[in-house]
């Protein structure tokens, strides 16, 4: 009887384990708006160290992407993470593009995950891409019907219909009781959710923590942005979710206000194609399951989202569709995993190819990267450097595989560029 009993236990709770491993986990996915490498304090920021305390507590019990890529404009960032897809695929070439990819011509990672059996919601910032959140694979949303920053407002949009209220209301907290609300009411399924928060893009505001006589808007914002992360993952918490919860945080590219990061000024800024515009920080936790405080070098790229969320929510990618999506599940639990060679980084009509230790661009410049983010030095094209040489044939092979300038175009950009 004792050996029948403990056989039952043994695989029972083998069962539970199988069960655990195989379960498909939920997705929270925090996307801050414009804020870069120096906003944030685990990576070295002069002037948010220890500022930040919530995300750099995900940072201490997770794993910090020291090499994560994103197009530096708002556009092509948010529509690259939602199709997995290059720009000159997808046609979100610059902001003016918007209009550009359709949700019936472009996958969504939000309609795939649905399709595996997810709850999908959204909150904050979409108006800089085409078609409703709903178009796009969200079961439940909320966003803005503004053309600038969305802060202090008299109305929302919640799942198409238009909220009115009487007096401005602050609008983060309305998107973050949007979403305390719906991982109350879907913790029992897998959900994905994306809470793309207009923090910290300009237009500047106080926040309601502000205190009256301050003007540093700027590093309210931030602290403001720390603290609902902070909000999600104790709700979380609470909610018993986080062991079974893939907490993902980003910028969605370089900040408006580059700062110094350990004593040096990061090169560049959004809407350029230098370091300060296009790297970004990028934690995830997942606890149990994330390596704790764990720093990984390996490249990555908005596009590669798309493959990640797909893999680990047992999700069929689209078919008849070219994808640039490279998975980086596998590093999620501490393991090697395939890490991508290089990423490709588009605005507009220019682009490079880069790896960890060169920069090829479209024009044929090539850049040494061994002192970024801080400089990109030129190499010259006679350089009789062995490794440049060698960097120079491979991006360029990189660039003529992914042929750029045979994709869709945009005559906006062009006529800029």
């Amino acid at each position: 009887m004792k050996h029948t009993l403990l056989a039952a236990l043994l695989l029972c709770a083998l069962g539970t384990t199988a069960t655990a491993a195989n379960a498909k986990p939920n997705i929270l996915f925090i996307l801050t708006d414009d804020e870069g490498l120096s906003d944030v304090g685990c990576y070295g920021s002069d002037r948010f160290k220890g500022k930040t305390p919530n995300i750099d507590a995900l940072a201490a019990t997770g794993v910090r992407f020291t090499h994560g890529f994103a197009p530096p404009l708002c556009c092509p960032s948010r529509t690259t993470l939602t199709t997995g897809r290059y720009l000159f695929r997808n046609g979100a070439l610059t902001n003016t593009s918007s209009h550009i990819p359709s949700a019936k011509d472009e996958p969504s990672v939000a309609r795939t995950l649905r399709q595996a059996g997810y709850v999908t919601g959204m909150a904050g910032k979409w108006r800089q891409m085409k078609d409703t959140p709903g178009d796009w694979g969200f079961d439940e949303w909320l966003t803005d019907p503004s053309g600038t920053g969305w802060f202090w407002e008299k109305s929302y949009i919640k799942n198409g219909q238009t909220i009115e209220t009487p007096e401005p209301v602050y609008c983060p907290d309305v998107c973050m009781d949007f979403t305390l609300d719906f991982l109350r009411r879907h913790r029992d399924q897998p959900f994905y959710f994306y809470f793309p928060t207009h923090l910290v893009h300009g237009e500047i505001h106080r926040t309601p923590d502000s205190k009256p006589d301050t003007k540093k808007f700027y590093n309210d914002d931030i602290a403001y942005a720390d603290k609902q992360v902070g909000q999600l993952v104790a709700e979380l918490d609470k909610l018993g979710l986080r062991e079974n919860t893939l907490i993902v945080f980003s910028g969605d590219n370089g900040s408006v206000h580059p700062d110094k990061i350990n004593g040096r000024m990061i090169d560049g800024h959004k809407h350029t194609l230098l370091e300060g515009g296009s790297r970004v920080p990028l934690i995830t936790n997942w606890k149990g399951t994330t390596p704790s405080g764990k720093v990984v070098n390996d490249l990555v790229d908005f596009s590669d989202f798309f493959a990640t969320f797909a893999e680990l929510g047992q999700a069929k990618l689209p078919e008849g569709v070219t994808f640039d999506s490279h998975s980086f599940a596998p590093q999620l639990r501490g393991e090697r995993g395939n890490p991508r060679e290089w990423v490709f980084l588009q605005l507009g009509a220019d682009w490079y190819a880069r790896d960890p230790g060169f920069k090829l661009m479209r024009n044929g410049e090539l850049f040494d990267m061994s002192d970024a983010p801080f400089t990109q030095k030129a190499v010259p094209a006679e350089s009789s450097s062995i490794e440049a040489k060698a960097a120079r044939v491979r991006l360029q092979a990189v660039l003529d595989k992914l042929s750029p300038a045979t994709g869709k175009t945009d005559p906006v950009a062009t006529k800029k560029k």
